[in-house]
């Protein structure tokens, strides 16, 4: 359940392939589930195979097979495949992440869905197999636990790879049966299927997601009773609201022949699903299971992408005046380098002259310069060739002090 992330432990791996893991989402019979991200900073879920499963040739064979196949399957309700390493140590898958719960968590914790959410999820699950099946492959494992639930809409995963991993029941001959609860007859007793299991698997799927049950018992009941029930009983649709029985119902024959091809089933969901309020534009939802997945309850609380250390700040420079912009008369931007020169500088004067010359052409400095020179070699050359000056008015003979001084000189 992404909205409960966990830390990674000191032994899980910190990179794989090009993607840098940041938590763990979850682990399964086929390896541990991480949150990755893209050097671009995408988030996406990264599955990791045991290493048990990745020395098994046979495993390891269907595993590549089915990862081929996957990556040819993008469609709006699956989760699609951006990378993969079947033959790196240990072999890893990335998909993309899904911002939200599991169908099964949303449903155990918030309840049943309401009667025209349960018509939408139908309509993009069927989507999804329609996606799946027309690329040669079938789920195998569609289940509540298999479908995330986004503001957008659900997302099948594990796809094609759900033959070779556990949340499936694995025989000792590595034949993949399925989860008891939502497995067709055919799987249960071990014949070949086809697309009509995920049939069957989406009747019972629409039946937990509508009354918080599976058909035909889940949890507390032994899987070979359930198997039982699978291939020989009637499924508990007590309390399945009657629009959608027969939807359910039809999905759920024991005969894979006379269940539905995805497309009648898409064709039943655009006849059915009109009779319900509409949704609010931009919204995939009901606007009450949008508000269920909008909280906090259910709000993904992820860890950022790794972050680089903090750089030192680094301030803008003055810029230098040039001809151009002088001529032009153009104005700089104050800079952070020009605020702090103005706050933090201490305050200096200059000569009136300098003062002048700030902004001038370049030549006007030296020769200032030289002018001044010149008239200061000239009045030092008047002064002594003249005679002694007189003494200013202000040390006048009539000043009492200036008497005395010149008396005592003499």
């Amino acid at each position: 359940m992404v909205a409960f992330v966990e830390p990674l432990a000191d032994y899980d791996p910190r990179q794989v392939g090009g993607f840098r893991l940041q938590a763990r989402l979850g682990a399964g019979g086929m390896g541990r589930v991480f949150l990755g991200y893209s050097p671009g900073g995408r988030p996406v879920a990264v599955k990791v195979v045991h290493p048990d499963l990745a020395r098994d040739p046979e495993f390891m064979q269907r595993f590549r097979r089915e990862v081929a196949a996957a990556q040819a399957v993008s469609d709006a309700y699956t989760a699609a495949v951006v990378g993969a390493g079947p033959d790196d140590s240990p072999p890893w898958l990335a998909t993309t992440f899904v911002p939200g719960p599991s169908l099964a968590d949303l449903v155990t914790r918030s309840g049943p869905l309401p009667e025209h959410a349960v018509w939408r999820l139908a309509g993009g699950l069927a989507e999804a197999l329609q996606a799946i099946h027309s690329h040669g492959l079938i789920h195998r494992d569609l289940k509540p636990g298999n479908i995330l639930i986004a503001a957008d809409g659900p997302r099948v995963i594990d796809f094609g790879i759900s033959r070779t991993t556990e949340g499936t029941v694995v025989t000792a001959t590595h034949t993949t049966i399925g989860t008891p609860a939502y497995m067709s007859p055919e799987q249960a007793q071990g014949n070949p299927v086809g697309p009509a299991s995920d049939i069957f698997s989406l009747g019972s799927v629409l039946t937990f997601a509508a009354t918080g049950a599976a058909p035909f018992g889940s949890s507390g009941t032994e899987m070979f009773a359930i198997a039982y029930k699978v291939v020989n009983g009637e499924p508990d649709l007590s309390r399945v609201p009657a629009s959608l029985r027969p939807l359910v119902d039809a999905c759920l024959e024991k005969d894979p022949a006379a269940r539905p091809a995805v497309s009648q089933l898409i064709d039943s969901v655009t006849a059915g699903a009109p009779a319900y309020p509409d949704i609010t534009p931009g919204r995939f939802w009901p606007d009450q299971v949008a508000a269920v997945l909008e909280s906090s309850a259910f709000t993904p609380a992820l860890p950022p992408p790794a972050a680089t250390p903090p750089a030192q700040p680094v301030l803008t420079p003055a810029p230098q005046r040039s001809p151009a912009t002088e001529h032009a008369g153009g104005q700089y931007p104050v800079t952070e380098a020009v605020v702090r020169g103005q706050h933090d500088a201490p305050a200096t004067t200059e000569p009136a002259l300098v003062t002048w010359l700030r902004g001038r052409p370049r030549w006007m400095l030296p020769t200032a310069l030289a002018v001044a020179v010149a008239v200061g070699v000239a009045i030092a050359l008047v002064l002594a060739l003249s005679s002694s000056p007189k003494p200013p008015s202000f040390l006048g003979t009539n000043s009492p002090t200036a008497t005395t001084s010149h008396t005592a000189a003499q």
